[in-house]
């Protein structure tokens, strides 16, 4: 046995040190090669090319458009279920700061000593990349939710976001006619 512990050492080692996978010649993402003549080691790929199906488009995964800019409507199809998993998500990551309805009102805001956080009334007027941007990277004492939401997760809380500025916006003869009715026959004593 005391032979064979230094030999099973020895070969788990081995396997570390000696990977040639680890010792190839290759061009390493982001470094500088002599091989291309414009010294660059990542090549964009050939014009044709078809992206996996898996790969996010650059405007889905940023919020920004080709320009450069905030997209003014979000990339992704709005539907129920859209909205659904936006106001659940929103409710466990948002609503603890912002309020159930995003008016900046909750415990957490009035127990904050620094800065409460902004309606998100206030921003009614903001492109929805600029709040996926901001549920992405986080804005000023706001972290970063990247690492829990996933990009459609994002979108949803984006597209649920201007569903609540709507609703805290709206008048009752925006309403169709028999939601107005139930709302005229609760007002009735």
């Amino acid at each position: 046995m005391s032979r064979a512990l230094p030999l099973l050492l020895c070969a788990l080692c081995a396997c570390q040190v000696f990977d040639p996978m680890q010792w190839q010649q290759k061009y390493k993402p982001y470094r500088g090669t002599t091989f291309f003549p414009d010294g660059v080691s990542m090549l964009p790929p050939p014009p044709g090319t078809v992206p996996w199906r898996g790969a996010v488009q650059p405007a889905v995964a940023t919020g920004l458009g080709p320009d450069g800019k905030f997209l003014a409507v979000a990339p992704v199809p709005l539907t129920r279920g859209l909205l659904e998993t936006g106001r659940r998500k929103f409710d466990q990551t948002c609503a603890i700061c912002h309020g159930l309805v995003g008016d900046g009102e909750s415990m957490v805001a009035k127990n904050m000593s620094l800065r409460p956080p902004p309606s998100i009334h206030l921003k009614r007027g903001f492109p929805d990349g600029y709040f996926y941007q901001v549920v992405t990277n986080g804005f000023g004492l706001m972290p970063s939710y990247a690492a829990e939401l996933t990009v459609e997760e994002r979108w949803a809380v984006v597209a649920y976001v201007r569903a609540l500025q709507l609703s805290q916006s709206a008048r009752v003869e925006q309403l169709p006619v028999e939601q107005r009715r139930r709302i005229e026959e609760g007002r009735r004593p």
